[in-house]
């Protein structure tokens, strides 16, 4: 749900790069912390490479979690990466963190540079992730950890659910895929890393829900998070001609219905941890 910007190995970021999708991002990483980062910390002095950190979003957080860590933050986006450094620098002043602009296929760092590696939505937009975890192996010392974090927008199922609904998250599964992404990577996590030589892969599912009994977790996902992630495509959406406004329009508050007092939300993201053998 955040990531790089489009090169020959990247995909369009579906997202797009606007101000609210950066909003977006934040309202999401707040909202998600505990489910995401609680059991990620890293001990002090620990070289950190988080790739593809986007707005800054889920940096901030590891950063809170981590103390005294060297944390070296790379985007391909140059503006995302300015708003990262705006963030951490209201957020975390006392910081220690390198920015990096370039390509996490290109890495200008040696080999095992790094103790540990993170990345948060990033796969789900490469066209060939296993290149990516393959370039990103090259620069994480031997006995390093890998921290991944996907999405899979297969695993969204709520109540009440309608066809116009359920087709206008398809679109955006479409869009993704018709990019080069895989808004379903989050099922594929374990043999990705299996594949590309690290050890020790553990999977573990995080499961939001969110229902009439809480509300700002209806407020702070279902709505802020995954409905306005699906209404960003609308354009897109249109302009490749797999819905028309109303049809579109329809499944978008339709699927706003479900953050309602008498509705329910599902989604499921995927985290991994694994070794540099």
């Amino acid at each position: 749900m955040t990531t790089e910007t489009a090169r020959p190995e990247h995909t369009t970021y579906v997202h797009g790069y606007s101000d609210s999708e950066a909003r977006r991002l934040g309202d999401q990483a707040d909202t998600l912390v505990g489910l995401l980062h609680a059991d990620t910390a890293y001990p002090a002095g620990s070289r950190v490479l988080e790739a593809g950190c986007g707005v800054g979003a889920q940096t901030v957080h590891l950063l809170a979690a981590s103390p005294g860590v060297l944390l070296t933050a790379t985007d391909l986006s140059a503006d995302s990466l300015a708003q990262a450094r705006a963030r951490v620098a209201a957020q975390a002043p006392a910081a220690d963190v390198v920015w990096h602009h370039g390509d996490l296929h290109r890495l200008p760092f040696p080999d095992g540079a790094f103790d540990h590696v993170f990345l948060c939505f990033v796969l789900e937009h490469l066209p060939d992730p296993a290149a990516g975890l393959a370039a990103l192996r090259r620069v994480l010392r031997p006995g390093g950890t890998i921290t991944v974090i996907e999405g899979d927008h297969g695993s969204a199922f709520f109540h009440p659910e309608t066809p116009a609904a359920r087709r206008t998250v398809d679109h955006l599964v479409r869009l993704q895929a018709d990019g080069g992404g895989d808004g379903l990577l989050g099922r594929r996590l374990h043999p990705l890393l299996t594949a590309a030589g690290f050890t020790g892969v553990a999977v573990r599912p995080r499961t939001v829900y969110a229902d009439g009994g809480r509300p700002a977790l209806a407020e702070g996902f279902t709505l802020r998070t995954f409905v306005a992630m699906v209404e960003a495509v609308r354009a897109e959406a249109l302009a490749a001609g797999l819905t028309t406004p109303e049809d579109f329009d329809r499944g978008i508050a339709d699927l706003r219905r479900t953050a309602g007092p008498d509705g329910t939300f599902h989604y499921t993201f995927f985290k991994a941890v694994a070794v540099n053998p």
